[in-house]
Order: C-alpha cells, then structure tokens, then sequence
C-alpha cells in the first residue's frame, strides 16, 4: 500500500449498516464482492486499520470542487458579503450572497452528509481498532489520526449548524442513536477538546510530507478551537485566549514551519505538505484531481486550456480595494489577477473586468494539462501567527513583543511597514484586518465573523456589529445569518431534528 495520502483514494465509507471498503491506489477500479465484509470479521489486520484511517480522510475531498451549479466551499465566502459570481445558474450561491438561503441548499447538505460519513468511518476506527493486534506505536498513531479528524469534522458542523447530533459510537439499524436529537455546543466543543488533547499524545510526527495528520495540525487546531471557545458561541474569555495563545505557540516555537517568501508557493505542488503548509486535502492529477480550477477563473473569457470557465466566484472590488497602499497580496498575480493570456494567443492578454482568485490557481493545469493535482489549503503557518498575536493580546492585556511579531512577519512579507505602539483595541482590529486580508477566501472569514460577532465594512475599513451590518451590494445581516440551515433532508428523516431559527 502506497503511503502518502494523496496516492491512496480510498473511497469507503459507512453508511447505515453497511460498510464498503477499497484496496490500494494500484487496484482502487477492480470490482471486487464486498458483500462479505462485516464490522465484525474485517477489523482482525493492522492493514485493516489502516484501511479505514485512509477512509476518514476521503471526506474531506467532498466540499472542494467546482463548475456550473458552484460548490460547496463557496458557501462560507458569499456568506461574507466579499464574493461575486458570474454564473447564473448556480442559485445556491447567489441565495447564500443575498442572504436569502434557505434549508434546500445543497451546499449545507454536503457539509452535512460529508462530514457524518467521516465522523461514522472515525467512530469505527475508534471502536475497532485497539482489539487488533498489531505495533503498539503504529496503533497510537492511527488512533491519534482518527480523533483528529473526528475533531475537525465536528468542528465545523458546530460552527456552521450550531447543536448538531454528537454520535460517538458505530451505528447500525439497531442503534438507539439511529435518530439523534441534537447535542449542545458545549457537549460537541468537549469532545472535540478530548480528541484533540488525545491525538496530541498519540506520538505523531510534527510535520509529515505525505499529508497525514501531524502532531503540528493538532496542536494548531487546537489554538484555533480555544480561540474560538472564548468567543461566540461560548464566551469563555481570558482562560480560553491564554489556551490559544499558548497552543499556537508551541506551534511556533517549534521551528518546524515557516512562511513562505514567495506567494507561488501557496499554489505549488512542489511545496505542498511542506513549509507554510500545515495541513492539506490531498489530490493527484489525472487520478483524484482537484476540480475547482474552472471555477475561480472568469466567465468564458478564453484565457484557460480548460474547455469550462464558469466564473462561479471571485473577489468583491471593494474588497480588494481595503488592502494598504503597496500591499504585495493586492499586486497582479499574487493573491488575485485581473489580467490574464488568451488561450488562442499567449503573446495577448485581455483584461479580466475583476479581482480573480490566484492563490488556488495551477497555472500548469490551466495552461496545459487540464488536469489538476494542487492540494487544498486546510491550515498554513499564517494562521497559527495571526491567531497567536490575537490570542496573546486578549490574554495579556495588550500586544507584547511576540505579538507583534507574529503579525508583522505576515506584513513583512507583504511589504508593508511593521505595526507598534499600538493600544489594546487596535492592536485587536489591526490583527482582524490582518486575518481579512491574509486568509481570504480559505474558508476562515465566516468563522471569524461569527465567533467575533463583527464584520468588515469595506468603505470605512472598520469592523461593524455582525447583526445589522450591510454587505456593499445591499443586503443586511441578521441574526439568523450566525448560523446555516439543517438540511431539510435531514429535518424531513430525523424527527428528533429541529430547524435553526429563521428558517
């Protein structure tokens, strides 16, 4: 069996009762009679356990992709306010941009179901795994890869859906948990915490270049998880702001990531699980390519080998348009382009009418193979900086020496001048600002609007209460916008379910 990540592709999961499981990536398209495995005689090998480890990773390739009706990841950036689309017919993200979402969106849905089929494959491992006999040590590790990613998984069902059903155990039809009600916040926030703290001691490696979980990503989802806890929905406070603080630390004085010089390199599988990169959805060309590249190139502009240019999303103007003066991430073909060659003649370029998305850009697929391999961005060192500084300075009372450097290793690198000198309050805002512009449109400005209550104006440059703050096109949110719809799905097959107030 191959042993990176990217070259596994193993497609199984657990549904209700029954469990598929795939081989190795050299046999994944030979049909095989699975009709005879069982939870009960599958589990005897440690290349079992490894088998359904590969399995909770698969999952995390669901919400990634893109073309003509979007994709799921879109749904976190139009629910900022800071994205356009040019494609019609993607109705779920135009309802998400307009703030009129409803419960059919399709988008929630995959978040949903994609997120309790890892969860369910995660169960298993936890379950079955510490009755096979096999290396103690490798054991630890496949365990402590299990909980991570059950972690992670429910991680982001609660900040999306808020209560959700909290499931711990394998389930089958005879299961009492077969129609969960709903766990509160803080029983979801507790496990996570506990896998967490538990794959920490598991003795994984702090950086792997294969893409397995690392003790790096855990401890820096766990700085991301405590700073989030102490702020909404929980609202624990200072004790919660040193626990992030001190978990990103640990990060960061472990020397064993660094900041890239080069943007490129964000969008580089040269550099993929490595460097800035903490942790990474693993994909490979032409045997699980990454799908979203016909997405984050503009409307039929005739610029990619790619025969689909969809122009399913891209920067807002305004948006752009709050970078400082001088801001390298606003520069042509750094973290945006708004020009680009044409197909039928790379010696033209033709203007592209907005800010399109570069830092997801594979300029070889675009221009030639049409086949895409680039790795998507879960967690890079950026993060672990920004969340340091934020946490240090609620923690402490104000920005200290390393806090300001955690945040102006980010503007150094951008070419803007280092911040000092600064109070309490803006040195909390400057490093909000910061996270804007750093980490845009990677899935984390939703999170941070919601957890902080607050929203980026982008005519004023300031930072507005979340409930009541206008996006620039002209909707408001409200407060029903802290939260998605449950899928009306799993409302319609779960009575115990309720639906989130507004919708």
């Amino acid at each position: 069996m191959n042993n990176t990540v990217k070259k596994y592709i193993h497609q199984s999961f657990l549904g209700i009762g029954l469990l598929f499981l795939s081989t190795s990536c050299n046999d994944f398209l030979e049909e095989t009679d699975k009709s005879n495995f069982t939870q009960n005689t599958y589990f005897t090998q440690p290349k079992h356990a490894e088998s359904i480890v590969n399995a909770i990773y698969a999952d995390l390739r669901s919400t990634t992709g893109g073309g003509f009706n979007g994709a799921p990841w879109m749904m976190l950036e139009f629910a900022t306010g800071l994205a356009n689309t040019d494609l019609g017919q993607a109705q779920n993200s135009i309802n998400v941009r307009n703030l009129v979402n409803n419960s059919d969106n399709s988008y929630g849905g995959t978040y949903w179901t994609s997120s309790y089929k890892g969860i369910a494959n995660a169960n298993l491992a936890v379950a079955k795994i510490p009755g096979i006999t096999m290396d103690e040590s490798q054991k630890a590790k496949l365990l402590g890869e299990a909980r991570f990613l059950r972690a992670y998984y429910y991680y982001n069902l609660v900040r999306i859906f808020g209560p959700v059903p909290l499931i711990t155990e394998p389930v089958d039809l005879a299961s009492k948990d077969l129609y969960p009600p709903k766990a509160t916040e803080e029983e979801i926030y507790k496990l996570i915490v506990d896998d967490l703290v538990a794959a920490e001691a598991a003795g994984l490696p702090m950086t792997d270049k294969t893409g397995r979980v690392t003790t790096g990503a855990i401890k820096s989802l766990l700085s991301s998880v405590y700073l989030t806890m102490a702020g909404y929905p929980l609202q624990k406070g200072n004790e919660y702001f040193k626990k992030a603080a001190d978990k990103a630390q640990e990060v960061i004085s472990s020397n064993a990531y660094s900041l890239f010089t080069d943007y490129n390199d964000l969008h580089n599988e040269a550099t993929e699980n490595s460097g800035e990169h903490i942790l990474m959805v693993q994909f490979a060309p032409f045997i699980m390519a990454s799908g979203w590249q016909t997405s984050i190139i503009p409307y039929n502009k005739g610029i990619s080998a790619y025969s689909d240019e969809t122009g399913a999303i891209y920067a807002n103007t305004d948006f752009v348009q709050t970078y400082e003066p001088g801001d390298k991430r606003a520069k042509e073909k750094e973290f945006y382009f708004n020009e680009y060659t044409l197909s039928s003649d790379r010696n033209t370029s033709v203007n592209l009418g907005g800010y399109f998305i570069y830092k997801f850009f594979d300029p070889k697929a675009q221009l030639e193979t049409t086949s895409s391999g680039l790795n998507w961005m879960l967690m890079r060192y950026a993060e672990v900086l920004l969340n340091y500084a934020e946490a240090a300075n609620e923690a402490f009372g104000g920005p200290s020496p390393e806090a300001y450097e955690a945040v102006n290793k980010i503007r150094r690198r951008a070419e803007l001048p280092e911040l000092q000198g600064l109070s309490q309050q803006e040195f909390r805002e400057a490093t909000w600002r910061e996270k804007w512009h750093e980490l845009s449109y990677e899935n984390k400005t939703w999170f941070d609007m919601v957890r902080l209550r607050k929203a980026f104006n982008v005519k004023t440059k300031q930072f507005d209460d979340y409930v009541g703050h206008q996006f620039s096109y002209g909707p408001v949110l409200k407060e029903r916008e802290l939260l998605f719809p449950v899928p009306t799905a799993e409302i319609r097959n779960n009575k115990n379910l309720t639906q989130n107030t507004g919708y």
